[in-house]
């Protein structure tokens, strides 16, 4: 495996701690929970994109690059961390952002200004092709722009929760632990592949189950062969032989309310639990979503109390302040 041969930027300290969520576990009458704290990450308030950043800045900096250029929503944790990356970087940033520029910016779009990304509004339907508008008028004017893609999700990116199972091995190693099943928001697919794909590398025989923010997993728009996609052109990225199939990705697709970024009673509720419980705070959009989930997988008795999970934490605390009046 060539994984530590790659281009890598550091932006973060590792490990992240893991916590046991004895108050919750409690309340709950189920498994014991436990969380990878990834929104602990020092970047830029924190997130799992951190992981991903480190290996595609590298990459940028190998390619003599001189600005990132990324897009998603106007609340995208994925931006916000790829504008305070690139301030420590020494590179400028550019950011595509779908919908409509509000008149006070709030949440991460106020983080993406203070970090002085520049800012390209634009529909959600045109977002894919304004993001490529936007790197070819950079080269036009004699930039070197380098693209990532939603949420960092290629096999640059996914390397990096590769290496992230390899770093939780090391630690469930030192506690004498190992969970039945790690639990995690799943959207772009990037941490979703990775870890996968790091569980066979690393040998962990627990479940891998992401819940789906705003994918589906059957019919036309399934995205398993997206999944299984990125794994496989992360395995070869780092030189190891082996073959994902779409049977090897558990995807939950039960939670997904009212659509992408429209949180309801399930995220909030989630969200007082972890705010009044443990002190921990989640975003509506992902982290709240996927351990709504969680608690609800629970309480219809899929997981039982003999068992263990590990709820990893991908952040997402900055979504919070643009939902200020729901709370």
């Amino acid at each position: 495996m060539k994984l530590d041969k790659l281009p890598r930027f550091n932006l973060a300290e590792f490990p992240t701690p893991i916590h046991h969520l004895r108050t919750l576990t409690k309340g709950c009458q189920g498994p014991s929970i436990y969380m990878k704290r990834d929104d602990l990450t020092s970047l830029g308030m924190g997130g799992n994109k951190t992981r991903k950043l480190e290996f595609l800045i590298g990459q940028a900096l190998a390619d003599g690059a001189d600005t990132l250029v990324t897009a998603g929503g106007i609340q995208s944790n994925h931006c916000r961390l790829t504008a305070a990356a690139a301030c420590k970087a020494g590179l400028d940033c550019d950011l595509v952002l779908n919908g409509t520029k509000p008149e006070v910016p709030k949440g991460n779009l106020l983080l993406d200004k203070i970090f002085k990304a520049r800012v390209h509004y634009c529909d959600r339907e045109n977002r894919d092709t304004r993001l490529f508008q936007v790197a070819g008028d950079l080269t036009a004017r004699g930039k070197k722009p380098f693209v990532i893609p939603l949420g960092g999700s290629n096999a640059m990116g996914s390397v990096g929760y590769v290496n992230a199972m390899i770093e939780l091995k090391d630690q469930l190693t030192s506690m004498k632990f190992t969970p039945d099943a790690i639990v995690f928001a799943s959207s772009s697919g990037g941490t979703q592949a990775g870890l996968t794909l790091g569980a066979k590398v690393t040998g962990f025989a627990g479940q891998i189950l992401g819940i789906s923010i705003d994918q589906v997993k059957t019919g036309e728009d399934s995205f398993l062969p997206i999944l299984e996609k990125i794994a496989n052109e992360t395995a070869q990225r780092i030189g190891v032989d082996m073959v994902l199939t779409e049977t090897d990705f558990s995807l939950n697709c039960d939670y997904l309310g009212a659509g992408y970024a429209r949180p309801g009673d399930l995220e909030f509720n989630a969200i007082d639990d972890l705010a009044q419980q443990e002190g921990i705070l989640l975003g509506p959009v992902y982290t709240a979503r996927a351990m709504g989930g969680l608690l609800d997988l629970i309480q219809r008795k899929l997981f039982t109390k003999d068992q263990s999970v590990l709820f990893w934490h991908t952040g997402g605390t900055p979504e919070l302040f643009a939902w200020a009046d729901r709370f």
